[in-house]
């Protein structure tokens, strides 16, 4: 074959599988959500879901050296509301919980790159005797940044699927939205599901109590990622502070890939 054909070939080849590629990621891409939970020097391999402030600012660094969009979690309901595409490296940074911990370590390196985030807290367990969440002070503080918004985690940590009665669901779901409003001396709009748990009718009291957007953890393929009532979040572990495992993780194609690993 002449080698003018076989250029021509080979370039067809290339476009082929980066078309292909390209459109395999389109198809298949979530919008990353991170969920963080502790962040403390203390952190230990056996406590997965606590990272060190090390780590913590490593990612954070990365996110702002490589170009990364992240945006407040509430700025996806237009964009999913409305149909529209979101804009390419988005990512949007969550805490699950409300430890104390948030505030002195990980609140200092989010205002020293201006990246914002959202913090869901548990309500009962605000200012708790052990000191190791959030005070109301504490709360207040972060909010005033203009970088930190508020969302309910409900009154406790049990997970609403294994409450016996609807009243005693909806109280968790209504009465830490009307707590965080009264404390806070704003709408509160975003939820956040205890242990990421949750079944239709829970979600539909979500929707009824007036919050606009809920995020759980990864309740499998089954569900749209541009539900805004089950938006799909990804834990981040002691494991992503090899920063080649956080970069796979915030690409928008790891949803995708962990679906497909694990069963529903």
């Amino acid at each position: 074959m002449p080698k003018r054909k076989l250029l021509i070939a080979g370039t067809l080849i290339i476009f082929l599988a980066f078309t292909l590629s390209y459109n395999f990621v389109k198809r298949n891409y979530v919008f990353p959500i991170l969920m963080y939970h502790s962040v403390s020097p203390q952190a230990q391999k056996a406590n997965r879901l606590s990272i060190t402030p090390e780590v913590f600012e490593r990612q954070m660094l990365f996110l702002k050296k490589f170009g990364y969009n992240v945006v407040p979690l509430e700025s996806l309901l237009s964009f999913i509301e409305e149909g529209k595409v979101v804009p390419a490296r988005s990512v949007a940074i969550t805490f699950d919980d409300g430890y104390r911990d948030n505030y002195t370590y990980a609140f200092p390196i989010l205002k020293k790159y201006n990246l914002p985030a959202t913090v869901f807290v548990i309500i009962n367990e605000i200012g708790r005797p052990q000191q190791d969440r959030l005070s109301w002070q504490e709360v207040n503080q972060m909010r005033s940044s203009g970088l930190i918004t508020f969302g309910s985690h409900c009154m406790g940590p049990e997970p609403l699927i294994n409450l016996k009665s609807e009243e005693e669901v909806k109280r968790q779901i209504f009465d830490s939205k009307k707590a965080l409003e009264d404390k806070l001396g704003e709408k509160i709009v975003l939820f956040s599901y205890p242990e990421g748990r949750f079944n239709e009718r829970i979600k539909c009291l979500v929707r009824e109590a007036g919050y606009k957007l809920a995020v759980t953890t990864s309740p499998g393929k089954r569900f749209s990622s541009r539900d805004i009532f089950a938006l799909k979040r990804l834990r981040i572990s002691s494991n992503a502070g090899n920063l080649f495992v956080f970069w796979v993780e915030s690409s928008g194609i790891y949803t995708f890939i962990k679906e497909h690993r694990d069963a529903d």
